[in-house]
């Protein structure tokens, strides 16, 4: 610029801002920035109010983990995918697929947790919670309800050896009604669970002619009053009602004995009453 001699000098009216500035002023606006963190981390994604919000895609310097989705003031928050390095393949590995709020797994989703265990289902605040189908490493299966990362609620776990069982659960362990299929052996447990051990139950068979090793004899039917008096024995819990239920049964034993004395007896009634039909005939005659 030049300037003549007795003129002030005139400075420029354009204001120009630092580029701090400017760096906060696109910050606090959804827009898509390039940010490096002096722990080496990255993040390429939307910005609003100086926090990570909308998509974007978190790389961690340390862990070499990945997470790229949707974000919420600063956390995953939205459908997203976390991935890890495989640090001897040098390539990434998905672990979790699904929904997030507020930093952690919540909704639907899948998780990863070796080649051969993986659990797809519902989450809520990290765990497992809803209903879920869970590929255990061993080669189980369970797929039913959960609470807190536990088995809760009906659900049906099929083992390795091809035995299954479906019914009640309760943190993590079998309780109340349920059953043990048995296919290889043809047969059915049906009872009940208390803190996973059967407290009391029947055996029946249950497809026994496609069974491929089935038992040597069948089991032997039950007449229906003994096997009523069998359960209700194995579900009380008081002397005064054992009692009781012994009593209930002699009577109906009483009772059979009853029926079959009149049973006989009118076998034999009808006897007389044929042998006099027989008779009165004969002596009208003459």
């Amino acid at each position: 610029m030049v300037t003549w001699p007795g003129t002030p000098f005139l400075k420029s009216s354009k204001k120009h801002q630092a580029s701090t500035t400017r760096m906060d002023i696109n910050s606090q606006q959804l827009l898509q920035r390039t940010v490096f963190f002096p722990s080496g981390d990255k993040y390429t994604g939307e910005w609003l109010d100086n926090k990570k919000h909308g998509r974007g895609t978190q790389v961690w310097n340390k862990s070499g983990a990945v997470y790229s989705g949707e974000w919420k003031r600063g956390r995953p928050d939205g459908h997203g995918t976390y991935s890890v390095l495989l640090q001897e393949a040098k390539v990434y590995a998905k672990k979790y697929c699904g929904e997030w709020k507020n930093g952690r797994k919540h909704g639907y989703g899948t998780n990863v947790y070796s080649n051969s265990a993986l659990y797809e289902g519902v989450w809520s605040e990290d765990q497992r919670a809803g209903w879920g189908k869970m590929n255990y490493e061993n080669g189980d299966v369970y797929e039913g309800e959960w609470m807190k990362d536990k088995h809760h609620g009906h659900g049906i776990i099929r083992y390795a050896n091809g035995n299954w069982y479906e019914g009640g659960w309760r943190e993590g362990k079998k309780h109340g009604k349920g059953k043990v299929y048995y296919p290889d052996k043809g047969q059915l447990y049906e009872g009940l669970w208390v803190d996973g051990d059967a407290k009391c139950g029947t055996f029946c068979d249950f497809g026994r002619e496609k069974a491929a090793t089935p038992t040597k004899y069948p089991i032997p039917q039950v007449k229906h009053f003994k096997l009523w008096f069998k359960r209700v024995i194995c579900s009380l819990k008081h002397r005064c009602e054992l009692e009781y239920v012994y009593s209930l049964k002699l009577q109906l034993l009483d009772a059979q004995s009853v029926l079959q004395e009149a049973s006989s007896a009118m076998r034999v009634g009808a006897g007389q009453e044929e042998q006099q039909q027989h008779v009165f005939p004969s002596s009208c005659e003459g």
